[in-house]
């Protein structure tokens, strides 16, 4: 890597977008030369509890696996490079006019809307330093064939106009989420937040993943969202105030382990 340039590897995945009342984004976050550690460490947690599977929030109603998934969650937290961002939308209060009537482009939007704002706040936080960010995302959920390279075009746009310059994101990769651990823990994760969205764990143990998450947050459960400046784990809850009353509360967030002060 160039002296002085901070490169960010992101994955990405979805969850709700197969009609259900709440859809939602999530992206996980390391710094490129963190992505060896990371699979180093994901290797070595397979191996201890046996588990060969791919690692799927579906999967967590296995008891067997119980063992298997705190250690996760617990390395997650542990370590500070780690980061998870979401952003949670009730698909009843979308409004599709400012979306050319379709359901499908606002959830394009959303999840544009989630990776250049996070991009945003890391420049910000480095304001001395170059940034570039790889982007890997298991397939969009859209009837365009081409999600992922509007994504990427619509992105970077945004991006120009706030800073200039040249290209922040420098590659969008699509895979299956079955050849990515880094997306297959985002969806875990967001799996866990949006479980308690829709109100339906659909097993005890499931429910026990969940709640053991909150705890490293220093909460009861899930359903609920962050201030926009937490680093480690943030849940942005897409609010339309035409809508009425909140659903979800705002709470601080107090972290089991936590992060040393930001470096610029």
């Amino acid at each position: 890597m160039n002296k002085g340039k901070l490169i960010w590897h992101v994955a990405c995945d979805e969850s709700g977008i197969d009609g259900q009342v709440y859809y939602g984004f999530g992206s996980l976050w390391m710094k490129y030369q963190r992505r060896g550690d990371f699979t180093r460490i994901i290797r070595e947690l397979r191996e201890k509890h046996g588990y060969h599977n791919e690692i799927k929030w579906q999967k967590a109603h296995k008891k067997q696996y119980a063992e298997f998934y705190a250690e996760l969650i617990d390395t997650f937290f542990k370590n500070s490079w780690l980061a998870f961002h979401c952003i949670v939308i009730r698909k009843g209060m979308v409004d599709k006019e400012f979306h050319d009537g379709d359901y499908d482009l606002a959830m394009r939007k959303h999840f544009t809307k989630l990776i250049s704002t996070k991009i945003i706040a890391v420049k910000k936080a480095h304001p001395n330093r170059e940034c570039e960010f790889r982007v890997e995302v298991d397939p969009l959920p859209s009837r365009y064939k081409k999600a992922d390279e509007a994504f990427h075009k619509i992105a970077n746009s945004m991006l120009k106009k706030e800073f200039g310059g040249s290209a922040l994101i420098k590659t969008v990769v699509t895979k299956d989420s079955k050849e990515s651990e880094h997306i297959q823990i985002a969806d875990f994760l967001l799996g866990a937040v949006m479980s308690a969205f829709q109100g339906k764990a659909s097993s005890p143990a499931k429910l026990a993943v969940a709640t053991n998450i909150a705890l490293y947050l220093g909460w009861k459960d899930l359903k609920h969202d962050t201030w926009g400046t937490e680093r480690k784990f943030n849940i942005w809850y897409f609010f339309d105030p035409r809508a009425g009353e909140r659903e979800v509360t705002t709470e601080n967030v107090k972290l089991k382990y936590p992060l040393p002060k930001r470096v610029k």
